[in-house]
Formats: structure tokens, sequence, C-alpha cells
């Protein structure tokens, strides 16, 4: 039987997709700070071997990550995550600062120094909203550096790709739901957490998502992996980075179709079982891509193929 959805179930929905726009805006804000300061991820935005070695070191970790949690200590996968996501805050926070202190040593300092205030507040009082706050800026380095370190032919692919991965790993491996579950327990910022209730604290909650779900238990929030708005966002910077005419407009467009997969997604989501996001996002932003492209320029535009 479907669940009626009220509006303790709109809002959250509502507040989540705000977080698609916000995040995909500053992205494209930082595009130019990012190229300005050179931090690319990869030296050829069009050598098929950048996915490659996205995949290789996607399929490590996350190996890595399950074989830990379940074997060896869950501690460890915080100690491997906070690592991770602490060494990307610097790079998010010196392109902005170095635009207002004239130094670069002291915007290196103060960006090491605003990484390290962050990563104790995930070790002290790990509530939602420091998760959040901690995902916004994880999400906005990640889709600004990708954005402009891939071409768009390559994005697509990746999206693709993903899309794929995440299928299966959702609906036929099931590791992907045993690696959030994991994730969301260690309260680790690989996600997003939008509460239904305001007085809702991820750190008190006593039951495992696990537990939650075995036991059709309402939850007290909505979660959304990181990787749900990176993906989608990625390409909507490599389009705003790469095509020198009308760039800004097939981003938008291609927010535009992310969140419309995103209101196909919560239609599913709101039923109560979880369900992969990125068959849906990445659609949703492909489709605006071609959509926008063909409308503006007569044609499908900077799909050029790597040689």
């Amino acid at each position: 039987m479907n669940k009626k959805i009220g509006l303790i179930d709109v809002i959250p929905i509502f507040l989540m997709s705000i977080l698609f726009v916000l995040i995909d805006f500053l992205a494209l804000w930082l595009t130019g700070p990012f190229e300005a300061v050179g931090e690319f991820a990869f030296e050829n935005p069009s050598d098929p071997l950048n996915l490659a070695y996205f995949f290789f070191i996607l399929l490590f970790f996350t190996v890595l990550i399950l074989l830990i949690s379940k074997f060896w200590k869950k501690q460890a996968v915080q100690v491997i995550v906070l690592v991770s996501t602490g060494l990307l805050y610097p790079y998010v926070f010196y392109p902005l600062l170095i635009m207002v202190v004239p130094d670069a040593w002291w915007a290196l300092g103060l960006s090491i120094a605003a990484a390290a205030i962050l990563l104790i507040m995930l070790l002290k009082k790990p509530e939602w909203y420091v998760i959040d706050i901690s995902g916004i800026l994880t999400g906005v380095g990640a889709i600004a550096i990708l954005g402009i370190s891939l071409s768009v032919f390559l994005v697509i692919i990746l999206l693709i790709g993903m899309a794929i991965y995440d299928a299966i790993s959702v609906y036929q491996t099931k590791h992907m739901i045993e690696l959030a579950e994991t994730l969301v327990d260690l309260r680790l910022p690989i996600m997003f957490v939008i509460p239904k209730k305001r007085e809702y604290s991820l750190d008190k909650e006593a039951k495992s998502l696990k537990e939650k779900l075995k036991e059709g238990e309402e939850r007290g929030a909505f979660f959304m992996g990181l990787g749900d708005i990176i993906f989608p966002g990625i390409l909507a910077t490599s389009a705003f980075h790469n095509i020198t005419s009308n760039g800004f407009l097939i981003a938008l467009s291609v927010m535009l179709g992310t969140l419309l997969g995103f209101a196909l997604l919560m239609k599913s989501v709101i039923k109560g079982k979880p369900q992969a996001g990125l068959p849906y996002l990445c659609t949703g932003a492909i489709l605006g891509y071609l959509v926008s492209s063909y409308l503006i320029f007569g044609g499908i535009v900077g799909l050029t193929l790597p040689i």
C-alpha cells in the first residue's frame, strides 16, 4: 500500500532540492577561482584514462570500507573518510580566501585552520547540520574540480557508468545499502540529512539505520548520498566550463533535468524503501543537457570524442 505524502515529507524534500541548486551554483561560481589556482584533478580533460583512474579509485575504496567494516573496526572507516574529506576542505577554502587575503601563505594557513575546525566538529558533535555543512563543502569542491577537469563527453560516460553501478549495487549486490548503513551509523559526512521535525537529533539516534529499515520504523530524517548531488552537478559544471557560448543556459537545463529526476526519485523513496538515486538523477541531467543543446544550438554540442 502506498504511503500518503504529508507536509512532514514535502518540506524535507523541498529543502533537499534546494541543496541541489545551492551546491551547483556555488560550484559554478568556484570554477573560475579553482582554475586560477590550478586545482585540476586531471591534466588532460579529454583523456579516457581519467575515467579508468576514477572507477578504480571508487571501487578500491568501496571494497576497502566494506571489508574493514565487516572484518575489523568500523572506527577505522571513520578515520579513512574523515582524513579523505579533511584533505579536500582546504582546496575549497583556499580559492575563496586567496581572493580576500593577499598573502598566499596566510590564505593557506587559514584554509587548513578552517578545515581542522570542521573536522573537530565532526568528531565532537556530529549533528545533522554539521554533516550537511561538511557535505556542502565536499560537494562544491568535488563538483568544481571534476567539472573543470573532465570534458563533457567523458562526464556523460561517467554519469551513465555511475547510474548503472548504482542500480546494480542497490538492487542486485545490495552492497551500497550496507555501505550507506555504515556511513550513517558512523555519522560520516558522505551524506545529507534533512530532518522531518525540528527537534530531530542525528547524534542521539539510538537505533541503526539497518534496524529501522528491518522493523519498518518511520525514520526521523531523509538521507541522501553525497554522490547523488555530485555526479549530476559535474555535468552542469563541465558544460558551463567547456561550452563558451550559452554554457550557463546549458548548465541551468542540466540542473532542471536533475530536479525532475529528483522528483521522480522522491516519489519512490517516499514509500520507505532504499532507492538507487543516480539512475533517476543522471538520466535527468543528461536529458537536460541534450534537450537544451538541441534547442539552443540545433544539435548536440560539446561532445568532442577523445582521440
